[in-house]
């Protein structure tokens, strides 16, 4: 029996999967795997990576906080912000590493010194991830056309 996936935050569905076989979920307590007839769970998550696992494929996204309820059939993750792995930018991430540390460093105020912490910690996260699917390669991927993932 497979287990059903959404993955949705404020904005719009990022992604859906009727019939995966596991779900990887980075929850606060640390990282938690979900198969098909898994407890009740409501948790909070932290940045981290979400992967989804149908066969010998996967999704993978970063996570920037949220919650996930787990029922026996069913995994809803409700992130505050999530980028599909394969969309992140490694580059672009770099950049944006840097350029939240020069602000760290420049900011003046407790909000400023917040959201360059803020921007410093996603930029962190987008870098490991990049750099871990260029080391794997590109590997196969769970193809769902209804999807409104960019």
């Amino acid at each position: 029996m497979p287990i059903h996936v959404e993955l949705v935050t404020q904005e719009r569905r990022i992604f859906e999967e009727p019939e995966a076989d596991i779900v990887m979920v980075p929850a606060v307590e640390g990282e938690m795997g979900v198969l098909p007839n898994h407890a009740p769970v409501l948790t909070t998550l932290t940045y981290g990576e979400l992967v989804v696992r149908k066969g010998a494929a996967e999704e993978r996204f970063a996570i920037y906080g949220g919650v996930v309820d787990v029922r026996p059939d069913k995994v809803v993750v409700l992130a505050d912000l999530a980028e599909s792995s394969f969309a992140l930018d490694l580059e672009r991430a770099q950049e944006a590493r840097e350029h939240a540390r020069q602000a760290l460093d420049e900011a003046p105020t407790e909000a400023e010194n917040r959201d360059a912490l803020m921007a410093l910690r996603r930029a962190n996260l987008a870098v490991r991830i990049s750099q871990k699917i260029r080391s794997r390669g590109s590997g196969l991927r769970i193809l769902d056309e209804d999807s409104d993932e960019v």
